[in-house]
């Protein structure tokens, strides 16, 4: 070296653990000769280096433009050093402990260079299921503490072997501590059994059970196979019969099955792909990216009913990407569980739970650690939105808007339904991964279970609890107890709420960024009058709220039968703002009023007006509920949550109506709340089913018709109130058309719209709005 040496220490924090990001910062430091060292540690990575200034400057910026693929820098933080490193050379280190300050980095779909491995008759990992590398492969599943090292990992049971271990030690090897690194010699194994148990070999000679696995689902054989995050249930998704007996097994009759296709072009005979889709499927978080269907897509419909999209995900391990090598047609690849239970992720379980549901198991001895389904994402107004997310997001943590940096820990327990939870800690938010539905017992168990891994991995102890206002769910009632336990402080959080401070934290919303008006549309939630709430216009900040509007409520005879049964919904509507014996003269004849009188309607109408087990709701999902059973797109009974209004959607979606003849919704003041009603939309819908009028027409027409309503509404609370931005959430946007509509309608009237993106609008976000609602409280305003 020519000029004065320096030295500093340099701590980089972020998701820099099990990435590759030590060899990288060594490869840099020794192309600039710089000596001294790198080390992981429970803060993230310490770098001690030593060399000319402007050199360390160049390998500072070097390092930020240029981290490994999976990497993600938060702070790099540069202070001199005044003792110099004692080796020549640059080194890497082994970990130390400390106070975890860094991230765990979520599972990667498998890397292009692990791709060529496996395909390559001459690499030592042809055709091995469990290749990859720092740039791939499992992280979250399998690592159980921090430090994240091979010892804190599933993968501790096996010992590498020479060849492995020559590569882990070597930083210029793109396997250096790879933590799951292993081959065909030292690691997992995959082999093929029957529902008895009985191993299958196969039935080719030189062939391997995933060879075996293929063939026998090309044959029309249900497999269930042990994944990454948990188990799969397998069928040839072109084979209806196959389909229909998985449909059958499972009682799984109507919901939507996810696919699995080898590539870009199988998955175009099938879908439109837009280049931002393209992108999506490919990338290292590999999602179940819903696609719109083409029209004569030779798929049999029971893959998906009634449904204008097909979710569509690339094979993400080397597993997938084996079994599905000669495959020129998608494979169902749906969750390996019971109906309304977690996936299997044990081989025993999967034995006990998945045998009368699959008549062959691919199964592997690595460990899953931790349970992950696959994430879900949706395109919308021209950006991806999160539907479900798990794996390949979480547990990235989100960055808090500015004013949030002082916010004491806690931790916000979610929902009760798609529940996530949601840490606080150093200025950012930790959504865990989607758990599911805590009204299922194995589904709370797992709640439980994560909870204590996530304190255990980021080491945190939070100073208090958010929770939902809902005194019956299971969240808050384990809130409850914890914090009396605990003795820490309980924050109840009106659902709604909750919603509208999840999206604008979402989009960066400063915690004194001014109020919005929060438009919430979803099923269900707990209003703080004892309510139902689910079609809310609330002028909200972080720290409060204030109700301006809602929808009309209207009472749901039979209580939760109601969600159940959208014919409920249907006659309540129409008693509440016709009257049923109006209806009955007028519409008797029609269609859907002789299928209504048949029920017991006289029963219900005594419910209602004796205010017996009939809660009022003001649920924007009820109201499509109302309309598609009017329609009889789904009238009798749902088979799963939303069906109903995703059906709807589709038939508005299939009307190629670009009329703006809509159904109006009227606007109202009582007691100084607005409300939007839907009494004018029942007479006109009649009349149009009377007509003959297509019901795909009038099932566009209603969209349209209620986004108009609430774009109107909206607006006028807003402009009332000196709005300017608005925000939308709640599982109701989930619907592209509705979201659109309205998206577009608020725009074109001037305001600035907040929207998801990085977490779900369903209450799979409610956590991260709970968490911020509770660490704005906790800041004190001087």
């Amino acid at each position: 070296m020519t000029g004065i040496e320096v030295a500093e220490r340099i701590r980089v924090q972020g998701l820099v653990q099990g990435v590759g990001f030590r060899p990288t910062v060594w490869r840099l430091a020794r192309a600039m000769d710089l000596r001294g060292a790198v080390w992981n540690d429970g803060q993230g990575v310490e770098i001690h280096v030593c060399g000319e200034k402007r050199q360390i400057n160049r390998f500072c910026e070097r390092l930020l433009a240029q981290p490994p693929p999976l990497a993600q820098i938060d702070i790099l933080h540069r202070r001199p050093s005044a003792r110099l490193p004692e080796k020549r050379e640059f080194i890497i280190t082994d970990s130390r402990t400390g106070e975890v300050q860094t991230g765990i980095v979520p599972d990667a779909a498998t890397c292009d260079a692990c791709l060529l491995d496996i395909r390559d008759p001459a690499n030592r990992r042809y055709r091995y299921p469990f290749t990859n590398c720092t740039h791939c492969g499992p992280r979250l599943t399998l690592v159980e503490g921090i430090p994240y090292d091979r010892a804190n990992t599933s993968m501790r049971h096996f010992p590498l072997c020479g060849d492995c271990e020559t590569e882990y030690r070597d930083p210029a090897d793109r396997r250096f501590h790879a933590q799951p690194n292993a081959c065909p010699v030292c690691g997992p194994r995959v082999w093929l059994s029957d529902a008895e148990g009985k191993e299958i070999a196969p039935s080719v000679m030189g062939e391997d059970a995933v060879h075996e696995a293929s063939r026998r689902l090309s044959e029309g054989v249900i497999v269930a196979i042990k994944g990454v995050g948990g188990f799969h249930l397998a069928c040839d998704a072109s084979n209806g019969t196959a389909v229909t007996r998985l449909r059958e097994r499972k009682g799984r009759y109507h919901k939507p099955f996810a696919l699995m296709a080898r590539d870009h072009a199988v998955i175009r005979d099938y879908c439109e792909v837009s280049g931002a889709e393209a992108v999506l499927l490919s990338s290292s978080a590999a999602p179940i990216v819903l696609l719109p269907r083409l029209a004569g897509a030779k798929l049999p419909e029971n893959v998906a009913p009634q449904q204008a999209s097909l979710g569509f995900m690339l094979p993400y391990s080397p597993l997938h990407h084996l079994l599905l090598a000669g495959w020129d047609r998608p494979l169902v690849m749906t969750s390996g569980n019971r109906i309304k239970e977690p996936q299997c992720i044990d081989n025993q379980e999967a034995a006990e739970r998945l045998r009368p549901l699959a008549d062959l198991f691919l199964l592997h001895d690595r460990e899953i650690t931790n349970r992950i389904d696959d994430s879900v994402v949706r395109t919308m107004d021209g950006a991806s939105r999160i539907l479900r997310r798990a794996r390949g997001y979480a547990p990235s943590p989100l960055q808090l808007p500015d004013g949030f940096k002082q916010a004491a820990p806690l931790l916000a327990m979610g929902g009760e339904l798609k529940n996530t939870f949601c840490l606080i800690r150093q200025g950012q938010a930790v959504l865990s991964q989607h758990i599911g539905d805590l009204e299922n017992l194995i589904s709370y168990q797992d709640y439980l279970k994560n909870l204590d891994l996530y304190a255990g991995l980021f080491e945190h102890r939070p100073a208090e609890l958010v929770a939902d206002l809902h005194p019956g769910y299971r969240s808050t009632r384990h809130a409850k107890a914890m914090a009396a336990e605990r003795g820490l402080p309980l924050l109840l959080v009106q659902h709604h709420h909750a919603h509208v401070a999840s999206v604008l934290a979402d989009n960066g919303w400063p915690l004194y960024g001014g109020k919005v008006l929060g438009i919430a549309l979803d099923g269900s939630g707990y209003g703080d009058d004892g309510t139902v709430w689910g079609g809310e216009f609330l002028l909200a900040d972080y720290r409060e709220y204030k109700r301006l509007g809602k929808l009309q409520p209207i009472p749901l005879p039979g209580g939760a039968q109601a969600i159940l049964q959208p014919w409920r919904s249907a006659f309540s509507q129409l008693h509440r703002h016709l009257g049923w014996e109006h209806v009955m003269r007028r519409w008797g004849d029609s269609e859907p009023i002789v299928w209504l009188n048949r029920q017991p309607v006289k029963v219900l109408a005594g419910m209602i007006e004796a205010g017996v087990n009939s809660p009022l709701s003001s649920s924007c999902g009820r109201l499509f509920d109302a309309v598609a059973a009017i329609l009889d797109i789904r009238r009798e009974s749902i088979s799963y949550e939303g069906q109903a209004a995703i059906e709807l959607e589709t038939a508005a979606q299939r009307s190629n109506c670009s009329t703006s003849d809509v159904y109006t919704l009227q606007i109202i003041v009582d007691e100084g709340v607005h409300l939007l009603d839907s009494a004018t939309l029942w007479p006109a819908l009649l009349d149009d089913l009377r007509a003959g009028i297509d019901r795909q027409r009038i099932a566009w027409r209603f969209h349209l018709g209620l986004a108009t309503g609430l774009c109107e509404m909206a607006s006028g609370l807003a402009r009332a109130n000196g709005v300017e931005t608005m925000a939308l959430s709640g599982g109701v946007f989930q619907n592209r058309t509705l979201f659109e509509l309205v998206t577009s309608q608020l725009q074109d009237s001037g305001f600035s719209v907040l929207s998801h993106h990085n977490v779900p609008s369903n209450d799979g976000g409610l956590a991260l709005g709970q968490a911020a609602i509770g660490a704005a409280r906790s800041i004190t305003t001087d």
